[in-house]
């Protein structure tokens, strides 16, 4: 019997073709992390019967997504076994990141991370709506045009509350509120479009491409300041798809400066790199300024770090401004504000500025193809 109030669960027929969505992911997975291999060993890797994976391979190949690569040298005795693996530099996809806090920069990539072609358009200032969105239309537009072969999709990491579906629901900066970004730009370019928040994006790179563990806060610092939170590596949006919104947190007792978003003492009005910047410019002492957002920076995040039992915390943005004192201080004072998370690692990413464009590439490739 079902207590007052509880909710049943539902349980859900597997049909024959979400299975094989979902198998077709894992042969796309497997290949994406693992490289080149026979029909054979991707069934044993897969643990999929070797018909199976025979088949699915059949399908990939028709697909262009898998290409084959001759046969493996020095296999011994027997048939050779044929390697087939995606076509990584048949692939490409287009990443926006909308993210810096001088411009909006834009790039093609193949499937081994290899940039093919760069572009960067002027920031508009903030709040001018209109101008931002035609920039950005004007940016994708010329980058897909400067791909060389087929395009999976674009990926976008923008600034602000982004829903699944790519609507910007706020984003100050930008002047966009409710704005169909994700539809717009698909209904432009005639591609596959994936928009979500530019440190969600920055995650998705850290974990799949950079190495980071799957309980992971990844801080991005630029125009504002935003985390993507990874737990078990999956990614946390929370149920407005604002989860790591820790940019506008009121850090402190004391006003502090106005932020973008009308409130006074937001973390963003003490960190971002405009602000970092300005208070600098104005006189004040570089050690202080950078020891005083450090320290804020750490009193946001340790409760999340407490409460999700998170192992590693990933800045990005520039290393100038955020390695050294400041993420020096941040550790210190994130040490003292938890507790059992002395070894709690804070480290600069390691995909530099780049971070937002790679991580488009695992966007459109979950997006697409299912693969993380």
């Amino acid at each position: 019997m079902t207590a007052p109030g509880a909710r049943r669960a539902t349980r859900l027929k597997v049909l024959p073709e979400h299975a094989r969505a979902h198998n077709r992911s894992l042969v796309l997975a497997t290949l994406f992390h693992d490289g080149a291999m026979s029909r054979a060993d991707l069934a044993r890797a897969t643990g999929l019967t070797r018909v199976t994976t025979s088949d699915l391979v059949g399908e990939l190949l028709g697909d262009g997504l898998v290409v084959e690569q001759g046969v493996r040298q020095g296999a011994g005795p027997g048939k050779p076994a044929i390697l087939v693996d995606l076509d990584r530099e048949g692939l490409q996809v287009v990443g926006l990141d909308l993210s810096d806090s001088r411009e909006y920069r834009g790039a093609v990539i193949d499937l081994t991370g290899a940039v093919l072609a760069r572009r960067a358009l002027p920031r508009p200032a903030d709040g001018e709506a209109e101008a931002a969105l035609a920039a950005v239309r004007s940016l994708a537009t010329e980058l897909l045009g400067a791909a060389t072969r087929r395009v999976l999709g674009v990926g976008v990491g923008a600034p602000g509350v982004i829903s699944r579906d790519g609507v910007v629901v706020s984003s100050p900066n930008l002047g966009w509120f409710d704005l169909p970004l994700q539809r717009e730009l698909r209904e432009l370019l005639g591609v596959p479009v994936h928009v979500a928040n530019d440190a969600n994006v920055a995650a998705l790179a850290e974990h799949t491409l950079g190495g980071a563990s799957g309980d992971v806060l990844v801080v991005k610092v630029g125009r504002g300041v935003g985390a993507g939170v990874l737990t078990r590596g999956e990614l946390t949006r929370g149920s407005r798809d604002a989860a790591g919104e820790i940019g506008h947190v009121t850090v402190g007792t004391d006003a502090g400066p106005l932020c973008a978003c009308g409130r006074r003492g937001c973390l963003e009005s003490w960190l971002s790199i405009r602000s970092l910047e300005e208070r600098i410019a104005q006189g004040a002492d570089r050690e202080a300024v950078l020891r005083d957002a450090g320290e804020r920076l750490a009193i946001a995040i340790a409760p999340v770090v407490g409460t999700l039992d998170l192992s590693e915390i990933v800045l990005s943005g520039p290393a100038d401004h955020l390695d050294g004192i400041l993420r020096d201080t941040a550790v210190d004072t994130l040490r003292a504000r938890t507790f059992l998370h002395d070894d709690v690692q804070v480290r600069m990413s390691a995909q530099g500025d780049d971070v937002v464009l790679r991580g488009a590439v695992v966007l459109i490739l979950d997006g697409e193809l299912g693969v993380s």
